[in-house]
C-alpha cells in the first residue's frame, strides 16, 4: 500500500508498505543483476548504505544459478542474505538488449542464450513463473522494450501486444500467489508503460492499464536512443495518466540529475540505473559541476581529508587527454 505524505510542487514523499519492510519514497534502486553488485559490495554495505530496495534481473538468474536453485534455497532474500525489499525485472528488457539473440511471437521471446547459445522461451507466464520461484517483493510484467527511434507501425503493435501479456501476467500471478506452496504469496505486480516516443501512443497505453488496477506502475523504454528532451519530454505527456495513488517507477534512469528533474518536475518515485564505465579499472563519481572518470587506484591510494581540488584536478587532466587527438 502506498501512502502519500506530504507534497511539495509535482514532488511527492510517501510511503510504500510491502511484505518486506517500509520503503521511504522517493528512492533509487541499486542494480544487482544478477542478485548481487558488480564491484565487491556486500549485502551489508548496501544495509549501512541505507539501500532500501535491490533490483535483480530475472532473464539472467534463470540462466544461472536458475530460478530453481534459487527457489530451493528459499528465494533471494535468503539467496542473498537480504531482508529488505527486492524487485525483479522481468526480463522484457533483453527483448531489447539480446535482440540478435531473439525473436518474438504472440506467445513470448525464444531467447538464444548469450553464455551457451542454448535456446530459451520466456513468455508472461514463464516470467511470472521464475519471479515467483525468486520470491521477489516485486514483479515486473514482461512487456517489450522497443529501440528509439523504430517504426509507428511496429511501435503500435508492439503496445497492444504489451497489454495482452499484461493481461496474462496479472492472471499468472493471481494463480501463483494463491498457491500455498508460493514462498512470497504476496508478490506484488507493476505493469510498464511503453509506446516508444509517441505520444499518442504513450498516452493512449498508460490510459489503458491504469485501468487494471495494478501494484505499481512503470514508465520503460526510455534511455534507450533517444534525446534526454525527448524523454523528459514523454515523460511529461505520460504522467498526468499514472495513478496517483500508486507508486511510480522510471525505468532505467537514474543519473542524479535525470532523477531530481524527475522527483521536482513529474513526483516520479522510484529509480534504477546501471553505469557501464568505460573500463573496469575507472570509477565514476558525481561532482556538483558533473560526472568525471578516476583511475580506481586513484581513490584507493587518497588519505580521507583527500579534497575535491584534488577531485577537480583529476578531472580536467581527464579532459585534457580526452581532447588530445590520437
Amino acid at each position: 500500500m502506498y501512502t502519500c505524505i506530504k507534497t511539495e510542487g509535482a514532488a511527492r514523499r510517501g510511503v510504500f508498505e510491502t511484505v518486506h519492510g517500509t520503503i521511504q519514497t522517493p528512492f533509487f534502486m541499486n542494480v544487482g543483476t544478477a542478485a548481487a553488485i558488480k564491484g565487491g559490495i556486500s549485502s551489508v554495505d548496501l544495509a549501512n548504505l541505507k539501500c532500501q530496495v535491490e533490483l535483480c534481473n530475472t532473464y539472467h538468474l534463470h540462466l544461472r544459478p536458475g530460478d530453481t536453485v534459487i527457489r530451493q534455497m528459499g528465494g533471494l532474500h535468503k539467496f542473498m542474505h537480504w531482508n529488505k525489499p527486492i524487485l525483479t525485472d522481468s526480463g522484457g528488457f533483453q527483448v531489447f538488449s539480446l535482440a540478435k539473440l531473439r525473436k518474438i511471437k504472440e506467445e513470448g521471446v525464444y531467447f538464444q542464450s548469450h553464455i551457451d547459445g542454448k535456446r530459451i522461451f520466456m513468455g508472461p507466464e514463464e516470467s511470472m513463473q521464475i519471479q515467483s520461484n525468486l520470491a521477489s517483493t516485486i514483479a515486473m510484467a514482461f512487456d517489450e522494450c522497443v529501440e528509439n527511434p523504430s517504426p509507428f507501425d511496429y511501435v503500435k503493435a508492439s503496445c497492444a501486444r504489451t497489454v495482452r501479456w499484461l493481461e496474462r501476467c496479472q492472471k499468472k500471478m493471481a494463480q501463483l500467489n494463491a498457491d500455498p506452496n508460493t514462498i512470497n504469496q504476496h508478490q506484488l505486480l507493476f505493469g510498464i508503460n511503453q509506446g516508444g516516443t509517441f505520444d499518442g501512443l504513450r498516452t493512449a497505453h498508460m490510459k489503458e492499464i491504469a485501468t487494471m488496477g495494478l501494484d505499481g506502475y512503470a514508465i520503460g523504454g526510455l534511455a534507450v536512443g533517444e534525446p534526454t528532451d525527448v524523454m523528459y519530454h514523454i515523460i511529461e505527456e505520460v504522467e498526468p495518466f499514472m495513478p496517483k495513488d500508486k507508486p511510480r517507477y522510471l525505468m532505467g534512469v537514474g543519473t542524479p540529475s535525470n532523477s531530481r528533474w524527475t522527483v521536482e518536475r513529474k513526483s516520479l518515485m522510484r529509480y534504477s540505473f546501471k553505469l557501464f564505465p568505460a573500463s573496469h579499472q575507472l570509477i565514476l563519481p558525481f561532482l556538483s559541476r558533473g560526472a568525471s572518470y578516476l583511475p580506481r587506484s586513484f581513490l584507493l591510494s587518497q588519505e580521507p581529508s583527500s579534497t575535491q581540488t584534488e577531485l577537480q584536478a583529476h578531472r580536467s587532466h581527464h579532459k585534457a587527454r580526452r581532447q588530445t587527438p590520437d
